[in-house]
């Protein structure tokens, strides 16, 4: 995600459909209907191999953090539906940037309306006082897919990560997917930290690295393009300029760290 949110905080639902069977994660990944963009993206993003490093649990409470156009969503809602919870925090409907309020409402609507992926729970950020409505020590897991970058530039990273701190249970767990720098420059928003950085940052917040992997690396990714890491697949920011040497290089090079609640 490219934006920090200032969001009043509250809960919905979006209905979905009342699956008969358990649904496992291999299952909830090769559903044909998920959308086709988000399947293509499966080569970069190998959410299978994520998903279970970081030990998820098909009855855990989960909460995942500004889930963009849901392409996680549509894995966690479908493996969530029958014994666990599956909660988001967006941007909202009432953002005052026209961008990411349709990419809330694009959100919500595709999901309302679809009955192939399961119950999904929303809630709204709220700038220093983030996740308030969601009761301190009950969530099972927290997961964060490249949101690590925004919240450094926009100087709320500590707050954030403290909020998610006291949302876990004891020894909950807390993912991170994010783009990795090869050293640290908090000035450079190019969408990249440097990994250790990262990882003392978080420990800070009462957090203990269990283990980090190398899921997600690229070696192609040269890290020093003129958009930064939006040069790159998905976003390919130059449009048609190196479009092809860009696709060749492929998503960006990210941490992928798994982190146990104190």
């Amino acid at each position: 995600m490219d934006y920090l949110i200032k969001l009043s905080l509250f809960f919905f639902f979006i209905p979905g459909i009342t699956i008969s069977q358990e649904p496992d994660l291999s299952s909830a990944i090769d559903n044909d209907l998920r959308k086709n963009e988000h399947k293509i993206r499966d080569a970069y993003r190998n959410p299978l191999e994520t998903l279970n490093f970081f030990g998820i649990k098909n009855n855990f409470t989960v909460l995942e953090i500004l889930p963009g156009k849901g392409y996680y969503s549509e894995i966690l809602s479908n493996y969530l539906s029958k014994n666990g919870d599956f909660i988001v925090a967006n941007f909202g409907s009432d953002h005052r940037n026209k961008y990411l309020k349709n990419l809330h409402d694009n959100y919500v609507s595709y999901f309302k309306g679809n009955e192939n992926f399961g119950k999904i729970k929303i809630t709204k950020f709220k700038e220093n006082n983030y996740l308030e409505q969601i009761k301190d020590n009950s969530l099972d897991m927290i997961l964060t897919f490249r949101n690590s970058h925004n919240w450094l530039y926009n100087n709320q990273i500590e707050n954030i990560y403290s909020s998610f701190n006291k949302k876990l249970k004891k020894n909950g767990i807390l993912g991170v997917v994010q783009h990795r720098a090869n050293t640290h420059n908090p000035n450079k928003k190019n969408g990249y930290i440097e990994e250790n950085f990262l990882i003392n940052l978080i420990e800070s917040n009462n957090f203990k690295l269990l283990n980090k992997s190398s899921i997600n690396n690229n070696p192609k990714d040269t890290k020093d393009y003129p958009k930064g890491v939006w040069t790159l697949p998905p976003t390919l920011r130059l449009g048609e300029e190196n479009k092809e040497k860009y696709i060749e290089i492929g998503e960006s090079d990210r941490m992928t760290l798994k982190f146990k609640k104190l």
